[in-house]
């Protein structure tokens, strides 16, 4: 594990500093803001450690001597400002770093870390839920809690048919719960109904049937919010049969971000929701799962099942609370939005035409009807300096005007006549498969 002081340029080691400053206590934060993550160490504050280090030279080798570290990952920007790729290569900041070099190193598995509990409490009290768990990613929140809520079979769970459960997490919800899980196409091309559950959730206590035991719902999905109405609805009308409600949360924040509804008002409908802290938030890992006391409690067992339990669990939490606190609640995300927005509406203006409508930081341009091929686009995008799979842009907080700038540059090549060595041409296909194979 690296520390956020440095020696000639590269991080020094958490046992590196301890040897300079044995640690006597453990300190954790406390309050609601990432800038109450302070401590010393034996009353030295960073910056004076870091005026020690750059004048000692610590007499051992450094296990990252084979490795190229002349590109410093924690100075910005970093590569994640010319990559649209996803929302996921956000990079750490330097203040996460900061937070993993103060944190408490108590186990989570026996419950006991301050900074893990601490987290947990806040994401609670945020979302207006009893309890909360932390998990170490999104597929493994949403995992835990569908395991959590299905008992034996025979059980299904509806949702989208371009979910995450589906189509990303290599088939887990059938290996892990034995679940069929039903995919719908929404009758309005954008996002599940209360009409498309009613008309696609079983219901029925035939040994034949397999009845719908969860609805599960994705917001933001594809980029594209779910109605803060429609959730409440199909809510309702799940509660009045039965059927527990869980939210793919992953990128709520968007959501929230863009105005849809508040963060409590769309997980008051929901018995789980998992919400991560690496897509968009730009912590390196982690993800958290939310519901009542009984939900998180046995949700702490399945977690243990998959092998999820994390002892010093406090370097995830650390830096994930930072991006909570600064990238969500300190508003960084809104100029995300008006970015995709101005590509979006470029694109268009050039001739192009979006497969979604942009209402979030995700844009689809529909690289089929331009005529261009999606390896064609991706390699002309590389020559440029920038990182896209295909047609899916995603523009997260860390993309610089000067990405856009390039990106601009690319869409007037591609759709300006001019062509990038020579792309042209017809390409059919569904703009949705846009070679979009990680997430």
């Amino acid at each position: 594990m690296l520390c956020s002081v440095s020696k000639i340029g590269r991080p020094l080691r958490v046992d590196q500093i301890r040897k300079l400053y044995p640690i006597k206590s453990r300190h954790y934060y406390h309050g609601s803001s990432a800038k109450s993550l302070v401590m010393s160490v034996n009353g030295h504050s960073s910056s004076s450690i870091e005026h020690t280090v750059k004048r000692q030279k610590l007499a051992q080798d450094d296990p990252l001597d084979d490795v190229d570290l002349s590109q410093n990952n924690w100075r910005s920007p970093g590569p994640a400002a010319f990559d649209f790729r996803s929302d996921v290569v956000t990079s750490p900041t330097a203040s996460m770093l900061t937070s993993i070099a103060q944190t408490t190193l108590l186990d989570d598995v026996f419950v006991e870390d301050p900074t893990t509990l601490s987290l947990e409490k806040r994401i609670a009290e945020l979302t207006g839920h009893e309890a909360a768990l932390l998990v170490m990613s999104g597929t493994m929140g949403n995992q835990v809690s569908l395991r959590t809520h299905l008992l034996a079979p025979p059980h299904s769970v509806l949702c989208d048919h371009r979910a995450h459960i589906l189509s990303w997490e290599a088939g887990g919800v059938a290996s892990l719960c034995g679940a069929l899980v039903k995919g719908v196409v929404p009758k309005n091309e954008h996002h599940i109904t209360l009409e498309d559950v009613e008309a696609n959730a079983v219901l029925s206590d035939d040994v034949h049937a397999c009845p719908t035991k969860v609805i599960s719902l994705e917001n933001t999905l594809g980029g594209t919010v779910a109605p803060l109405e429609e959730c409440r609805k199909i809510s309702q009308w799940a509660k009045e049969h039965g059927i527990l409600m869980h939210l793919d949360g992953a990128r709520l924040w968007e959501a929230c971000a863009a105005g849809a509804g508040g963060l409590e008002e769309y997980c008051a409908c929901f018995d789980s929701v998992s919400l991560c802290f690496s897509k968009g938030l730009g912590a390196p890992i982690g993800s958290m799962i939310i519901g009542k006391s009984s939900f998180i409690k046995r949700a702490r067992w399945i977690r243990k099942s998959i092998g999820g339990g994390t002892r010093q669990a406090g370097v995830v939490a650390a830096p994930a609370r930072v991006a909570l606190e600064e990238t969500f609640l300190g508003g960084k995300l809104a100029a995300s939005h008006e970015n995709a927005r101005r590509i979006g509406k470029l694109w268009e203006f050039l001739g192009g035409k979006l497969a979604l409508p942009v209402e979030t930081n995700m844009v689809w341009f529909n690289l089929g009807e331009a005529g261009i091929k999606v390896k064609d686009f991706v390699t002309a995008a590389e020559k440029l300096g920038l990182r896209v799979l295909g047609g899916r842009l995603v523009v997260h907080y860390q993309i610089g005007g000067e990405a856009i700038e390039k990106l601009d540059v690319l869409m007037r090549e591609l759709l300006g006549g001019k062509g990038v060595d020579g792309i042209n041409g017809t390409v059919d296909g569904d703009p949705m498969q846009t070679q979009v194979t990680v997430e």
